[in-house]
């Protein structure tokens, strides 16, 4: 049965987007330390500008630092912005204010004045602790936390001559190693919590994966088990019983059918997305009733205009023709009916039934895979449900409804 063109397609589903990561941590961390470092190191210009004496050697090295300390800021900016290259960036500042720490005693040979107060190295301290944290791996950006105020502690002493300069010196120090291990902290937390996230939504599509191999699996076998028994036993049956040459001849007829059916099995399968009209499936169905060799009468009631996909139609039409030869081989001269008609929500509802003599479901053997395959798992597997209500005496129906109850198409 060729497939009709598809109605109502929808737009592919958006790829789910986690809710935390490592790469989403590493840039908001980044970019706000960025902000961070701006406000701070133009807090800091108009103080270094003031700070700068009128000695030749300091007013160099002041422009010196400040130019490079200016220039590994905005590599660092614009890594964090375009996150490229974010850890090499912070770590070049980093290293670039240990140098001005290092440097500073050699260009400022005379004290501060006490109008001056705490030097400008000292605001641009946590920028530094900040940026070698993201930087640098945890143990050396603690190791930085410590090295780099104590740096600028022992400059302040060889500097400055005055007992409470090197006080200062020292809480600055502290409060800095304080203020850098907050954020050092924190951000190691954001870290580590991001790399869990991804490591539990690592496991979880992986075992999705295995579930849905899984099943694909479970549906190849139901696939096969049905080709088996609807093709391959019904033609075995059907040799068994042949005694005269039409019956022979119908037998190779249905032979070579089932060897097609398993070519195409292993061949190919429902093209994706592919959809048919539910007309067009309760046509199939009434041809193929009429085709069985039993009278069924044909009740047609109203059907939705909408499609269903490929898959589902063709496991309708199987189960459909499933129920109808089991009547016709069982139920002998009983009265048999066709009903087809719409369901909700714009779904199919294909019932087959007779007023034969009926039988007793639990008590069908579990190798005859008519009932359990051919109708109830194939129907199952498309997203539809098959109902068999049958007892002894009180003929047997088969209710086949596409999509199942309480689940959408």
């Amino acid at each position: 049965m060729a497939a009709e063109a598809p109605t109502d397609r929808l737009p592919p589903p958006r790829p789910s987007r986690a809710p935390l990561s490592r790469r989403q941590v590493e840039s908001v961390v980044s970019r706000s330390a960025a902000a961070f470092s701006v406000l701070f190191f133009i807090q800091t210009l108009p103080l270094a500008i003031g700070q700068a004496s009128h000695e030749h050697e300091q007013r160099q090295w002041t422009q010196l630092v400040g130019l490079l300390l200016f220039l590994a800021l905005g590599a660092t900016c614009a890594s964090a912005l375009f996150q490229r290259w974010v850890r090499a960036s912070a770590g070049s500042f980093a290293v670039v204010y240990l140098l001005a720490v290092a440097t500073w005693p050699l260009a400022n040979r005379s004290p501060l004045d006490a109008a001056d107060g705490t030097h400008w190295l000292y605001y641009l301290l946590t920028v530094s602790t900040t940026l070698a944290a993201i930087a640098l791996p945890a143990r050396l950006a603690v190791l930085y936390l410590v090295v780099a105020p104590a740096a600028y502690a022992l400059s302040g002493f060889v500097t400055n001559d005055g007992g409470t300069t090197r006080e200062q010196a020292l809480l600055e120090a502290g409060y800095s190693i304080l203020l850098g291990g907050a954020i050092l902290v924190i951000i190691v937390m954001l870290r580590q919590a991001a790399s869990g996230v991804d490591r539990a939504q690592s496991a979880a599509f992986e075992s999705y994966a295995e579930a849905v191999r899984q099943h694909a699996t479970e549906v190849e076998r139901v696939q096969v088990d049905s080709i088996v028994h609807d093709s391959v036993l019904t033609t075995l049956l059907s040799a068994a019983r042949a005694t005269t040459p039409e019956a022979q001849a119908l037998a190779a007829r249905m032979a070579a059918n089932a060897i097609g059916y398993l070519r195409q099995a292993a061949l190919i399968g429902p093209v994706e997305g592919a959809t048919v009209s539910v007309a067009a499936v309760a046509r199939h169905v009434i041809g193929t009733a009429e085709s069985v060799g039993a009278h069924f009468e044909i009740r047609l009631g109203e059907l939705p205009d909408r499609a269903m996909p490929l898959a589902a139609a063709e496991a309708v039409q199987s189960a459909a023709t499933q129920a109808m030869v089991n009547s016709a081989q069982h139920a002998g001269d009983a009265h048999r009916w066709l009903d087809l008609r719409g369901s909700e929500p714009l779904g199919l509802v294909v019932e087959v039934g007779d007023d034969g003599s009926g039988f007793m479901a639990h008590e069908v053997p579990t190798e005859r895979l008519g009932l359990r395959v051919s109708i109830h798992d194939r129907i199952a597997n498309a997203g539809g449900e098959a109902e068999i209500d049958t007892q002894p005496g009180e003929g047997t129906v088969v209710t086949i409804r596409w999509p199942a109850r309480g689940g959408g198409a």
